[in-house]
């Protein structure tokens, strides 16, 4: 294959400043290494958040200018040496459409060598990276993305489009690592804080691990509709439920009056966090995914957690197999749920300002950047 000279970025320079299209050297991968033509690169929440401000990168010493994005998917354009197949066993050749874990554990810390890698300190550092310095092309919202050496990655099934598989290296794994991680099990109840994208495969994901009732909380008429569509057997109207406690109560109304067995923060902001803990039933589990901003905090009362002996756990990454258990679970329900109603608009990578403007107004419901 002829050397790629070069390809575009979308650069992040700071908070307030718009994306610049930039264009940089394509890398040779090293040995280990995989070279991605990326395909598709969709807007995360935590991506809006960055650029928002709410996650305050700059603020926190990040190393500008970047690239963001890390919910993606895309084709190997370049194999490095010794690199024959994915980390099944598949063999992986040029051209193969393929998925891979967006951050990097170190594999030496005491988090790692007790196989808890998703708890790596070091695994979040690369997330957002310097883009001035080769290999330059280490964010989604790019021409191409430097796989490193030895890394997670899986040849995509061809029964499965780009668009479906795009959210399954951030959003779907995250909640099928969550509720692993939090206990959840066959004939539990749950309750959906949020039916954006992590919301809604919370939703399907639930229902498939055979819970008895899934309750999604929003207030958009067509993230509920969507969600319905999804599994939810129950959902809560923002805007007919607008006091926190009024929610609470329809919750505990609709468990029988006893509470969720597990409440999952999906929202992102932490003024929901004691209304959810409120939802439990006594030995209730709080799974925290959404709130990635620091230094935004919320009020609490500690003993609720240990009088009803309550519980939180957090997650931020999930385990290498994981991301296989996400492509068998699309693979599975494919023809289950409407997955390509998820992604409801495309922007070229020369468009990326707009679609980040669109979505943050709610005019987009959750888009993807197709380079």
């Amino acid at each position: 294959m002829a050397k790629i000279k070069s390809g575009r970025a979308a650069v992040y320079k700071g908070f307030g400043q718009r994306f610049e299209i930039k264009e940089y050297p394509v890398p040779e991968p090293e040995p280990g290494a995989i070279l991605i033509k990326v395909r598709r690169a969709n807007v995360c929440g935590s991506d809006l958040h960055m650029w928002r401000g709410d996650t305050n990168i700059d603020a926190m010493g990040a190393p500008l200018p970047a690239i963001l994005g890390h919910e993606m998917t895309g084709t190997v354009a370049k194999l490095g040496q010794g690199v024959s197949t994915d980390s099944a066993g598949q063999p992986l050749a040029e051209g193969d459409r393929v998925v891979y874990r967006y951050f990097f554990p170190c594999g030496h810390c005491r988090a790692c060598l007790r196989g808890q890698d998703p708890a790596c300190p070091m695994a979040p550092l690369p997330v957002v990276s310097c883009c001035e310095a080769p290999p330059h092309f280490l964010g989604a919202y790019a021409d191409y993305y430097y796989l490193r050496p030895n890394h997670t990655v899986f040849k995509v099934p061809d029964d499965l489009t780009d668009d479906m598989v795009a959210p399954a290296n951030c959003a779907l794994s995250e909640v099928l690592y969550g509720l692993e991680r939090v206990g959840f099990s066959f004939g539990e109840t749950i309750v959906i804080q949020g039916a954006g994208g992590l919301g809604i495969y919370a939703t399907a994901v639930a229902k498939d691990m055979g819970a008895e009732k899934v309750i999604v909380i929003d207030g958009i008429k067509e993230r509920l509709e969507l969600a319905k569509a999804f599994g939810a057997d129950e959902v809560i109207d923002m805007r007919e439920y607008k006091d926190p406690v009024d929610r609470v109560l329809r919750v505990k109304e609709l468990t029988g009056g006893w509470g969720a067995d597990v409440v999952a923060e999906l929202v992102g902001f932490p003024r929901v966090v004691p209304e959810g803990i409120d939802m439990l039933g006594n030995g209730g589990r709080y799974l925290e995914i959404g709130n990635v901003n620091i230094m935004m905090t919320y009020e609490a009362d500690p003993s609720s957690l240990v009088i009803n002996n309550k519980s939180i756990i957090g997650v931020l990454f999930y385990k290498a197999d994981t991301l296989k258990k996400a492509l068998d679970f699309l693979s599975r329900a494919k023809n289950k749920y409407p997955f390509d109603k998820i992604l409801s608009h495309s922007y070229h990578l020369e468009d990326i300002n707009k679609a980040f403007e669109e979505q943050d107004k709610g005019l987009v419901s959750r888009s993807a950047i197709v380079p």
